[in-house]
């Protein structure tokens, strides 16, 4: 490559980085947004989560065309393929966060004036999704940083997630056995519960992403999971 096409490629990804920045800092915000729009049942927060996911899909659009255009136009050698291969997956896995922050939202506005239950049966919900808010913030870093290794410590801490999911949603499945009223107030809660979940899966995503941008390898994708709340459905409903 001559120089300038160097300069040119590098400008290339410098921009693909900053836009997987800013999708990761509007990702953190809806997420940590959308918990206390869903704790306070804040409508007028909720609606400004729903809206930003625009923004958040239009960012996505716009990484996953500058990388192949990137490709289509350069030609890159394997280790600058892959750093355009991986910016399309995390822009992937970003957006399906801001997706299920989005989701919490509406919850939060289908909830408003329902029956409020004891506040603890949202407590535990709070410290899950401070808990996964934390790990899509390291794995970010890690990804703007190079370190492969605090990926890897994101990878590992899925378990933690899945093992707490799978507290909390027999902690709201008591409340609603306890008292009827909490039924329709605990079954959002859970599905919101499920949602930062779900976000947790898409950090060690992108923790694998890193992984293999770095090293050219992949990480074993069957990873083992603790969250057993579908098996327990089943013994419930008998199904």
């Amino acid at each position: 490559m001559t120089d300038h096409i160097v300069r040119s490629y590098d400008a290339d990804l410098e921009g693909l980085r900053r836009s997987l920045a800013e999708m990761g800092g509007m990702a953190e915000r809806m997420l940590g947004d959308a918990t206390v729009a869903l704790v306070r049942r804040d409508t007028t927060l909720a609606q400004k989560i729903i809206s930003a996911d625009q923004r958040l899909d239009n960012l996505q659009r716009e990484v996953e065309e500058k990388a192949v255009l990137t490709i289509a136009r350069r030609q890159p050698l394997a280790n600058d393929l892959r750093e355009l291969i991986s910016a399309i997956r995390i822009a992937a896995d970003v957006e399906r966060v801001g997706d299920l922050a989005k989701n919490i939202a509406k919850r939060a506005v289908a909830i408003s004036g329902q029956f409020q239950p004891p506040h603890r049966a949202v407590v535990g919900l709070e410290h899950i999704s401070r808990l996964v808010q934390a790990q899509l913030k390291d794995v970010l870093d890690a990804y703007a940083a190079g370190n492969e290794q605090k990926a890897l410590e994101v990878w590992r801490r899925d378990d933690e997630i899945d093992a707490l999911y799978t507290s909390l949603f027999r902690e709201l499945l008591t409340y609603m056995m306890e008292d009827p009223r909490n039924i329709t107030f605990c079954t959002h809660l859970l599905f919101c519960a499920k949602n930062i979940e779900r976000i947790g899966d898409h950090t060690t995503n992108i923790a694998e992403t890193i992984h293999y941008l770095i090293t050219g390898d992949s990480l074993d994708a069957n990873r083992p999971k603790l969250d057993t709340t579908n098996i327990e459905v089943e013994a419930i409903t008998g199904s």
